[in-house]
């Protein structure tokens, strides 16, 4: 073992003037910790190297900063992930294009309810492909943003799973979306990066035309003032590309209020933007053709991904380009946005949950030391902007 170490010592001092050493005790999860500094300034370089002579001995070294000293650790090489069969993902992408199919036939039909549940059913059943234009526009967005992700990992030589898709039958878009399972530790930050920012990004550039399209193939109605027992209607939430997307295809923004009272246009929507309130009964509003639905649904699974907080891609993001100490401090107040936010769509609250409950951790890239370069810079701080574009304080409101 003492040979050995001695061979490790050689090895990285080939790459790193090592100031101290510390062998690490059986409860350590390293083997060696070394302090010091790179000799070359190309640090991605000098880790690709690095890893390179110490495969042999399975080892994986961790370039780390720490109280802004360079930190080399030695640790056992992890076993090559497996894949898995395809067979799993197929069956659940099958599965979810009936969910979606199903979903958007009802969002579309416009039948009678019978009282015999029979002929009611049969009915339905009669329109299902009425559902597929909403069907193929928003697994064409979400493939996009999923395999966004994949290539993105391929493309850096990470194992990376195929999309699973999840079903969700009976709720409004028919899924609960998709993801992708990275099996091996990104090598550095630019690599997180860009498999973080590949997959919203593909998704948004594909919802965008969605939308437009389906835009053009929606109609501008009015919003009742009531509606007969047992009846309800859904008004879908803004984003200011959502707000702007609508202003281009009609030339006004909607929804339209009947009456903004004694306040101010730019005051109404400042507050309407917010907190969807008050709800504009007998203004005028898009009434969405499906494809149009799956394009805003698109924006708004775009946006959920872009919260920069924890696992999202937002939180991947927002790591990267700053630290993982302002990762948490941002934490909170991501937490209590969404918490006030609550109280005009209860949906933010599981939100919190799950951040509270997975948004502590970060992925921790192989080499930390490495740093962004310029143009992942400019193109992290755009996602954060386009965060900002895309985010829908109220998704949905029911009246």
């Amino acid at each position: 073992m003492l040979e050995s170490i001695d061979i490790y010592h050689a090895i990285v001092a080939r790459f790193f003037a090592v100031e101290s050493i510390a062998a690490g005790t059986g409860r350590d999860p390293f083997l060696v910790k070394y302090t010091g500094r790179l000799y070359a300034n190309d640090s991605e370089k000098s880790y690709d190297e690095l890893q390179s002579a110490l495969t042999p001995y399975k080892l994986t070294p961790l370039f780390r900063l720490e109280s802004g000293e360079q930190v080399v650790y030695l640790v056992k090489e992890a076993p090559k992930p497996k894949i898995g069969s395809p067979v799993v993902n197929l069956i659940l992408f099958g599965l979810t294009i009936l969910s979606v199919i199903f979903s958007g036939m009802l969002f579309s039909y416009r039948g009678s309810v019978s009282a015999d549940l029979m002929d009611t059913l049969q009915d339905m059943l009669a329109h299902i492909p009425d559902g597929v234009p909403f069907a193929v526009s928003l697994l064409l967005i979400l493939s996009a943003h999923e395999f966004g992700h994949y290539f993105a990992g391929k493309f850096h030589k990470i194992r990376v799973t195929l999309p699973y898709f999840i079903p969700f039958p009976f709720s409004a878009f028919g899924t609960m979306g998709a993801f992708i399972q990275m099996k091996e530790i990104p090598k550095n930050r630019k690599h997180l990066l860009d498999i973080g920012l590949a997959g919203p990004l593909a998704g948004f550039l594909v919802a965008v035309p969605v939308l437009l399209l389906g835009l053009t193939l929606s109609t501008v109605g009015t919003i009742p003032v009531s509606l007969p027992q047992g009846q309800g209607m859904q008004i879908e939430g803004n984003s200011i590309i959502y707000l702007l997307l609508k202003y281009i295809t009609f030339g006004r923004l909607l929804p339209e209020p009947a009456s903004m009272g004694s306040v101010s246009s730019a005051l109404y929507w400042l507050q309407y933007f917010f907190t969807s309130q008050p709800i504009p009964l007998g203004g005028m509003d898009v009434m969405l053709h499906p494809v149009a639905w799956a394009g805003w649904a698109g924006i708004l699974v775009t946006s959920l991904n872009l919260i920069p907080a924890g696992q999202l891609d937002g939180g991947h993001i927002f790591y990267v380009l700053f630290d993982r100490a302002k990762a948490r401090r941002l934490l909170p107040f991501i937490v209590l946005i969404l918490a006030g936010l609550g109280m005009f769509w209860s949906g933010w609250w599981l939100w919190v949950v799950l951040i509270l409950f997975f948004g502590r951790a970060h992925a921790e890239p192989l080499d930390q030391i490495t740093p962004l370069d310029g143009k992942r810079k400019i193109l992290g701080i755009l996602a954060l902007i386009l965060f900002l574009l895309v985010f829908t304080p109220v998704p949905l409101i029911m009246i």
